[in-house]
């Protein structure tokens, strides 16, 4: 052993105060940029949260829940059927009907295809009435599973909210 008080690596380059240094440095660099990429990656691929203000959300709980009430009364039959086209569009039907099997007359549909992680890949489906009564429209939406909600307006208010898991092919 020597006295010197230094040591000498299997290359034989001696290990100074200064080269630990760097690679005390150095590691911590890559650690922060490997952290700086998943950063990156994770905001660039996650579109946030479903509700913007969970305080807001919480205040208008009770207005929620007293239309849900007054939706239950409407005693309606609302009917989504999603299939795909052969020209590869996804074709949206709606069917609402009353609690006298009818069809319902003045209002206004409104579909929306969410994706379940990525509020950037939702699909706004715009639905017309056709003779029978019914509701259709076409997105491009891909296959996989789907958040199919459906809005029924009259006169500008909402009046029905339909929430429901779909798969597309």
């Amino acid at each position: 052993m020597s006295g010197s008080g230094s040591s000498i690596n299997p290359k034989g380059q001696e290990l100074t105060g200064k080269r630990v240094l760097l690679y005390f440095v150095g590691f911590f660099v890559v650690v922060a940029a490997v952290n700086a990429v998943m950063v990156h990656v994770a905001v660039k691929t996650f579109a946030g949260t479903e509700t913007g203000s969970s305080y807001k959300a919480g205040l208008a709980y009770n207005k929620e829940e007293a239309a849900a009430r007054a939706q239950d009364a409407l005693n309606w039959q609302v009917d989504g059927q999603l299939a795909r086209a052969p020209s590869g569009d996804a074709i949206l039907t709606v069917a609402i009907k009353d609690r006298t099997q009818k069809p319902v007359p003045g209002i206004k549909v409104a579909a929306q295809l969410a994706h379940p992680l990525n509020a950037r890949l939702d699909h706004s489906i715009e639905l017309i009435r056709m003779a029978d009564g019914t509701f259709r429209g076409t997105t491009d939406a891909s296959a996989g599973q789907w958040t199919l909600l459906i809005d029924v307006t009259r006169d500008g208010e909402r009046i029905y909210r339909t929430r429901s898991r779909v798969v597309l092919k």
